[in-house]
């Protein structure tokens, strides 16, 4: 089992591990051990030769056990005649092998992936990254998804099994999956769910699987489960859903929340491309497993000096979208490929801003974008240039009076009175600056300064169309 010089492997054939399952003293089955000492245990699986056993990282070597113990606690291997290891339903490494560089890693699998996909260099490059991030996710408190979107015979299913076959402990599903031993194969393997046809509606089965997406980005945010004691008694069951995901389905979600944990590739039919293959070939297998041995090495070395980089996250871009790109951006490390993700980020920040407010508040607020000073802004200039802008769009005038109630309440900004008059003070425009920015109202990447809110004052009341236009880029 052994390709690294000077260890030596250690499996078990299935007789042997039945036995050993036998003997109560060999301890609990598990797949994967990560200590506080840092030490990290990695079950490995050799379909050829029928063994399992571990792959234990310590103090910078690599050694490979039948059994380990930790704080008096006992571990052993899952069995090499378990259903899921046999059907691959879960992909594990079956050694660990060097790769010289990350750099010559990364050129590894970005020619795996050309082999069998056809993507653009821009989405391959975050492909690859996004694999990389699957074998150090646990590191990170919060994760984003990586999802393939568009009509079927587009190359969604291609691209989920080349990509899953090198994740982290990928776990193949697909919508119609029933939900039980998802979750308990989540909880257990810890892996990285590869979810095909993930479009649900209408169905109890599939709400549960919008559980799973909606809490398995953020760790510490079990899913509990109603279970029953072999007596009858209630006893529900926190299942951890925490990890990678990469999805395929057709269309949007209708939780906005939801939508901005994805990155999402659009995909269309197109002609593939003469040297890929129609069918995956039988060295595609080797080769993967091949990869995931070198990935396995690639998580311990960098799995200790692996952290979230602060200094990536854009303060004009929503916390939550910082929170979910930042593990991505802190794997890539490459600044070329961490501007490419930026610049996904920033498409994330404008098509969630599209999103979130009703058509009323958007104008108000575009409205307010134009009319900006260094003054109090009367509300009955934003209401007068709303009716001459939006007027006919509505059954009756929008007063001032309406239009300080929406200010206020859905945008929680203050209002005071100016010269007799209710107006937004001078001292909200930080707030206002903001809210442009998270609605879309100004391009994220020209926010840089306080001239990118000032227009020219408005001649005879009016608002021309130029001048009514968001400066999105």
């Amino acid at each position: 089992m052994s390709s690294v010089p000077g260890l030596y492997a250690v499996g078990m054939t299935d007789k042997q591990q039945t036995q050993r399952n036998k003997n109560q003293a060999q301890g609990e089955p598990v797949i994967s051990l990560v200590t506080e000492g840092g030490m990290l245990a990695e079950l490995l699986y050799d379909s050829a030769e029928g063994k399992t056993g571990f792959a234990v990282w310590r103090n910078g070597k690599c050694e490979f056990k039948n059994t380990v113990t930790v704080a008096g606690q006992a571990y052993c291997p899952y069995s090499p005649g378990n259903n899921i290891l046999k059907h691959k339903v879960v992909l594990l490494p079956s050694d660990v092998q060097d790769y010289g560089s990350d750099d010559s890693l990364i050129r590894e699998i970005e020619a795996f992936l050309d082999r069998y996909v056809d993507l653009s260099p821009e989405f391959k490059r975050l492909t690859c990254r996004y694999i990389l991030l699957t074998w150090l996710h646990d590191r990170f408190n919060e994760l984003p998804y990586l999802r393939l979107r568009g009509d079927y015979g587009t190359g969604k299913t291609r691209f989920l099994l080349v990509v899953g076959a090198l994740c982290y402990k990928p776990i193949f599903a697909n919508g119609a999956s029933t939900i039980s031993p998802l979750f308990h194969l989540l909880d257990a393997f810890k892996g990285t769910l590869i979810l095909d046809e993930a479009d649900f509606r209408f169905s109890d089965e599939k709400a549960d699987m919008i559980k799973i997406l909606n809490a398995g980005n953020v760790r510490g945010i079990p899913i509990l489960r109603t279970m029953m004691t072999n007596k009858k008694e209630f006893d529900p069951r926190a299942f951890s859903v925490f990890g990678p995901k990469i999805i395929a389905g057709r269309g949007r979600y209708e939780d906005p929340a939801l939508e901005s944990r994805c990155i999402t590739e659009e995909t269309a039919p197109k002609k593939l491309r003469p040297d890929i293959p129609l069918n995956l070939p039988g060295d595609y297998e080797r080769e993967a497993l091949t990869l995931r041995n070198k990935l396995l090495m690639y998580r311990f070395r960098n799995f200790h000096t692996t952290s979230i980089d602060p200094a990536l996250a854009n303060p004009e871009i929503d916390n939550r979208l910082n929170q979910i790109y930042l593990p991505l951006l802190s794997v890539a490390r490459d600044p070329l490929v961490q501007a490419e993700i930026a610049s996904r980020q920033r498409q994330g920040q404008k098509d969630l801003a599209a999103g979130r407010c009703p058509s009323m508040d958007i104008q108000v607020l575009e409205i307010t974008r134009h009319l900006i000073a260094d003054r109090p802004l009367p509300l009955k200039e934003i209401a007068d240039a709303f009716q001459v802008k939006y007027g006919e769009t509505y059954p009756a005038v929008v007063s001032s009076r309406a239009i300080g109630s929406l200010l206020r309440t859905r945008f929680n900004l203050r209002t005071s009175k100016s010269h007799g008059n209710y107006a937004l003070p001078v001292s909200e425009q930080a707030k206002l600056r903001q809210l442009f920015i998270r609605h879309g109202l100004i391009s994220v990447d020209d926010a840089s300064s306080d001239d990118d809110i000032r227009i020219i004052p408005l001649e005879n009341g009016e608002l021309g169309e130029a001048d009514m236009m968001p400066t999105i880029h």
